[in-house]
């Protein structure tokens, strides 16, 4: 590889606030530490997570390079990387962490995965995170089972779309939510079995619910929308069924009286993915499952646009409008 420069391009913010604080800079590159390696990242994960530390919903200390997850290639390796992770300089890798909005990242060695043959770097960025926080939520958040009903919202959406394509493949009945009807096809596409759009005068998802459901509601709702839609979504689900509430689209959930669950023995969930992932076995578990899917099984990658990285703000713009379908990655 080429000689490691002094200084790169990255995406920082000093204050919170809109996409005016995202700053493009130069900045040293960092020095791998113990158990770290430095990856020359080659796409750069933009996840709606991200909007909620620049914007402040998420508290972290500043200033902050944001991101949380990138693909490219091993360019050092830090002291006392263990050797059952086989990870070598100019090896291809994709990872999860923080400090991604840049030409380099310092990441824990145990964060790293590499790319199998048979998966772009571009494809592995693209589905990583997404990809893994779906198969967590259908196999731990509730273990979904065939000819279930589920209820998945945003379902052309990042995480949407592979929810869509894994409960497929597991035999479920999938009703699927979206913001216009240029996304219809797409989520049938993705697996989504009934499709209802959710806007005012053009769908009820409630009623979609109880016709499918002979008004016995759905076994799981999977909601990444949060504020606006968590009612709803208690509504939709069936007596002993899960609700996941695994985002903040339109803000946080508020709090409720949890005594609002005994009317259904309803079950709520705020899975993070981390936890599902927190040791190296249960990792390497879910990114291999990952990796069968795309490689064996075929599952599809859909990117939305790959934007400089100069153009973070118009990324931030267009995840924020939740309009775009699929993934957003950035190239530094």
């Amino acid at each position: 590889m080429a000689p490691i420069p002094k200084m790169m391009k990255a995406v920082q913010i000093e204050k919170t606030g809109g996409v005016e604080v995202l700053q493009y800079k130069d900045l040293p590159v960092p020095s791998p530490k113990e158990n770290e390696v430095l990856v020359k990242n080659d796409y750069i994960g933009v996840n709606y997570i991200d909007t909620y530390f620049r914007t402040g919903l998420y508290p972290n200390p500043k200033p902050m390079i944001l991101g949380r997850e990138a693909s490219g290639k091993i360019a050092a390796s830090g002291t006392s990387v263990s050797p059952s992770l086989s990870l070598a300089d100019g090896d291809d890798v994709v990872y999860m962490s923080t400090s991604t909005y840049a030409q380099y990242t310092a990441v824990p060695a145990d964060k790293v995965m590499k790319i199998p043959d048979g998966v772009s770097s571009s494809d592995a960025c693209a589905a990583f995170l997404q990809g893994l926080t779906a198969l967590t939520l259908v196999e731990e958040t509730y273990k979904v089972q065939s000819g279930d009903w589920v209820l998945v919202l945003s379902a052309t959406g990042g995480v949407g779309g592979w929810l869509c394509q894994i409960l497929r493949a597991k035999g479920a009945k999938t009703i699927g939510t979206v913001g216009s009807e240029d996304k219809v096809d797409i989520a049938k596409e993705q697996g989504a079995d009934l499709v209802v759009i959710d806007r005012p005068g053009q769908g009820d998802v409630l009623q979609t619910v109880k016709t499918c459901t002979n008004g016995e509601g759905v076994a799981a709702v999977f909601d990444g929308v949060g504020k606006d839609t968590f009612d709803r979504s208690l509504e939709c689900v069936a007596r002993k069924g899960t609700v996941a509430s695994f985002g903040n689209a339109s803000g946080a959930v508020e709090p409720f009286l949890i005594s609002k669950l005994s009317a259904k023995n309803a079950k709520v969930a705020r899975p993070t993915l981390n936890n599902y992932i927190y040791t190296r076995d249960e990792f390497e578990h879910y990114s291999n499952k990952l990796w069968e899917m795309m490689v064996n099984d075929k599952f599809s990658v859909r990117i939305h646009e790959i934007y400089p990285l100069k153009d973070v703000a118009r990324a931030h713009t267009d995840i924020e409008s939740r309009k775009t379908m699929g993934k957003l990655l950035l190239k530094p």
